[in-house]
């Protein structure tokens, strides 16, 4: 039934950039595919096959959500002749991402880029994951973002694949900041809790978790990562 959910939304591919490469987008925890629309729209005109790929967030564990949503997502680019297939994910996106692909061997794995990913957990959820109001607005999945050693991102393993990760180190909740998450943060994820052991490359920027995916330095650095495999190093802030 969840599979059935997830709305894949292709982008035709342009003339220009990397050939019959494709890119499979996912959004965070209560969002929608808009969210994902101008990284959407510019990785096409880079040259990308792009699928948004629409979930609802809300209705499960981790684990089945990274399962109904990404393999239909995967069997849709493989069917459209994909040669090697990218992955970009925003913060419970790069999670879903990541539980995948550690779990299934992909021939034709591309890169993976990671946007305020809570790959260490989120003390947000540490402290408040217990109240019903939290549980109620952010799910089953939501619940197990914290960073004791049984929650999900402490379990879930590392890709064999090439992951580059762009944290933020801004925010506009200054009560998520100054009394939940200790050190530099982006208001939900500190910066320290979105690095992954084996990752390929990690860089901060100046921005806040809720506009990690639209800004125009994080999406450049996306398409760096994508072609390069790197990060270009950043402009003095």
């Amino acid at each position: 039934m969840l599979a059935a959910l997830a709305l894949l939304l292709p982008s035709p591919a342009r003339s220009t950039g990397p050939t019959n490469e494709h890119v499979i987008l996912l959004h965070g925890l209560c969002r929608t595919t808009a969210s994902m629309r101008t990284m959407e729209r510019t990785l096409t005109e880079a040259g990308y096959h792009v699928w948004n790929t629409g979930y609802a967030s809300r209705t499960a564990t981790i684990s089945n959500l990274s399962e109904s949503v990404l393999a239909p997502a995967i069997r849709s680019a493989q069917n459209a002749g994909a040669t090697r297939i990218h992955f970009v994910g925003h913060s419970l996106g790069a999670i879903l991402i990541r539980d995948h692909l550690a779990r299934h061997k992909l021939s034709n794995v591309g890169r993976v880029v990671m946007l305020g990913p809570p790959n260490q957990g989120s003390e947000i959820v540490d402290r408040l994951g217990s109240w019903w109001l939290f549980q109620k607005i952010n799910g089953p999945a939501g619940g197990e973002l914290g960073t004791t050693g049984n929650s999900a991102p402490q379990r879930i393993g590392v890709p064999n694949a090439e992951i580059g990760v762009i944290a933020g180190r801004r925010s506009i909740n200054w009560i998520n900041s100054f009394i939940l998450i200790p050190g530099s943060d982006d208001g939900k994820v500190s910066v320290k809790h979105t690095k992954l052991t084996g990752m390929t490359d990690h860089i901060v920027l100046p921005t806040a978790h809720p506009f990690l995916m639209r800004n125009k330095t994080a999406i450049k650095q996306t398409i760096c990562f994508l072609r390069e495999g790197k990060f270009a190093p950043p402009s003095p802030q």
